[in-house]
């Protein structure tokens, strides 16, 4: 029997074309005032349209091969929702680079020739492994973001908010696409483990380069206290990559699979804030 979808029936891999006016935000440190908080979203910004590229390029270099209807549909629903993100997160780069002075050639192109670094010396296997790594980094960061007990809701402006909430929930949504397509397409569980062992070490690579990069061009780069600060906001109680350690652990379980974590519960709760906002 080939292998099937294991997208819970009830998650509709849907691409939501999305336009988000977010300018007047980007022109200042948008997140809770705080210019390394900021910055490191921003940066991690910064690597979304290329990284999606990739995605997007990996998964469909198999798609002939898979026999389930229900994943095909699901691939097509992936490669919408991540060429939106792409799109956004496009302008957003442009944007904020024009605003406040940060050389979007140096740090883009930095990412281009390492992904066709990839291209080359990576097998169409390792690349869809790759991806199945990044999205389920994508997915657990998601997930952190729209829980409830998520502390560092309050000090987001609104606009952004609400760019990065509907990024997670589909980034929730297609979660395990490029992980079934790998499992269909044969892909090993060593394979598997070992690209996120290198999506985790140039993901944090890429996104320390364009943090460094801001900072610098906004001379805060020798700022002591502010990187005492944002150490603590990402790696002390209730930091944002101290959050997901328990949740990215799991991906070097043998027979992991994405969604042995249940996230319908919060995709149900953004769900209903969408709807409650469209009715004020």
């Amino acid at each position: 029997m080939a292998y099937v979808s294991h997208t819970p029936a009830d998650v509709a891999v849907v691409p939501r074309n999305r336009q988000h006016d977010i300018e007047r935000c980007l022109k200042g440190d948008w997140f809770d005032g705080h210019p390394f908080k900021t910055a490191w979203f921003n940066a991690m910004s910064i690597t979304f349209p290329l990284g999606e590229k990739f995605f997007i390029d990996s998964v469909r270099k198999f798609s002939d091969q898979i026999e389930d209807p229900k994943l095909i549909d699901e691939i097509r629903g992936f490669c919408g929702q991540e060429g939106f993100h792409r799109r956004e997160h496009e302008r957003y780069n442009q944007a904020l680079c024009d605003l406040r002075g940060y050389d979007l050639t140096y740090l883009t192109e930095r990412l281009r020739k390492n992904i066709e670094l990839g291209n080359k010396y990576m097998s169409p296997l390792e690349q869809l492994a790759a991806t199945a790594a990044f999205e389920h980094i994508t997915a657990i960061m998601a997930e952190s973001a729209l829980a409830a007990d998520n502390p560092m809701v309050e000090g987001v402006d609104s606009a952004m908010r609400e760019l990065w909430d509907w990024h997670a929930a589909e980034e929730m949504e297609h979660k395990a696409i490029a992980f079934d397509v790998y499992r269909a397409v044969g892909g090993s569980e060593k394979m598997r483990k070992q690209a996120m062992r290198r999506a985790t070490y140039f993901l944090l690579m890429d996104v320390m380069v364009g943090l460094v990069h801001l900072l610098r061009r906004d001379g805060k780069l020798w700022n002591l206290r502010l990187w005492r600060q944002g150490w603590a906001f990402l790696f002390f109680d209730g930091g944002i990559l101290r959050r997901i350690w328990p949740a990215y652990r799991e991906y070097f379980k043998d027979g992991f699979h994405p969604w042995q974590r249940d996230t319908r519960p919060l995709l149900e709760a953004w769900k209903h804030k969408q709807e409650d906002s469209l009715a004020v």
